[in-house]
């Protein structure tokens, strides 16, 4: 039995994060809402170490090495779950669970009373993890394209 291992990033994971980014960005290829999602997350690459240090990011370990991560946005008390990606083939073993509880509790040290996230169209994997945690949907939006592309 796996016991899931979840930690705060350091600087030292941004190669690891930097990876893991590009393959979660690569498993988004071709899904619903996928290209919209990708615009509004600018690709990290370099700026990781920026990054953890500006917000809480989360790295799930699998014999010391990175499987998965999450980064949380905080603001005020609002918490939102900005990314969260597990690598494939450490999914359905909790991770995406341990991920999740550790940034609720940061959310909750943090004085956040509300916590959101997303999940793309048709994503049962990552609705089925927010629900796990009680975290249940709000509002659905719906769109389309006017401009014929």
């Amino acid at each position: 039995m796996i016991d899931p291992f979840v930690r705060l990033a350091t600087p030292d994971d941004s190669s690891e994060l930097l990876m893991l980014e590009q393959t979660a960005r690569a498993a988004l290829a071709g899904q619903r809402g996928a290209a919209r999602w990708l615009d509004e997350h600018p690709v990290r690459g370099a700026g990781w170490s920026e990054i953890i240090s500006a917000t809480p990011v989360f790295v799930a370990e699998l014999d010391g090495v990175p499987v998965g991560y999450l980064v949380l946005q905080l603001d005020g008390e609002l918490a939102r779950v900005d990314e969260v990606y597990v690598l494939e083939g450490a999914r359905e073993v909790g991770f995406g669970d341990e991920l999740l509880a550790r940034s609720i509790e940061a959310a909750r040290e943090a004085g956040a009373t509300v916590f959101e996230g997303q999940a793309l169209p048709g994503d049962r994997m990552t609705k089925n993890l927010y629900e796990r945690a009680g975290i249940t949907a709000r509002l659905i939006v719906v769109s389309t394209r006017l401009d014929g592309s």
